[in-house]
């Protein structure tokens, strides 16, 4: 069974999964990752979702507020062993309602093209391209997509 929690990003489970995080996007980033990583900072995040399964931290997910109308959901990530189980689309369905919750009418959000797992994520999950937004402007391996919520 999945429990998911919201918390924020002093939780120490959050902070763990992150750095497996960063360690994945550092392999398919290659160069271009410290230009991602100054994006991704996690001191401040109040709106974290972890999922425990059998009492393990196996995803998580955060979203920020991006302008007066916009949260950008950011720091998606399912440990590979658990992925294909949907574990990453509730993650994002319980940010997606605390978007809401907070009345905030869209999410948006930034995955590179060398993700195809994580575009097929927000595809199955009802998100559009849209174009590249602030600092993803021009940015060759960004893709930008959002949800009307």
């Amino acid at each position: 069974m999945i429990r998911l929690i919201r918390t924020d990003s002093s939780n120490s489970d959050f902070k763990k999964l992150v750095e497996q995080l960063d360690a994945y996007l550092a392999k398919i980033d290659g160069d271009e990752h410290g230009f991602y990583a100054q994006f991704n900072t996690i001191d401040a995040l109040k709106h974290v979702v972890i999922a425990y399964e059998k009492g393990l931290p196996v995803s998580c997910g955060a979203i920020k507020q991006a302008g007066s109308d916009n949260m950008e959901v950011k720091r998606m990530y399912t440990l590979p062993e658990h992925r294909g189980k949907g574990i990453a689309t509730k993650v994002l369905f319980i940010l997606e309602q605390w978007a809401k919750e907070l009345s905030f009418a869209q999410c948006v959000l930034e995955t590179g093209k060398r993700q195809p797992e994580a575009i097929r994520l927000y595809e199955k999950n009802g998100y559009q391209l849209i174009p590249n937004y602030g600092q993803y402007i021009g940015i060759e391996n960004s893709v930008c997509f959002g949800k009307r919520l």
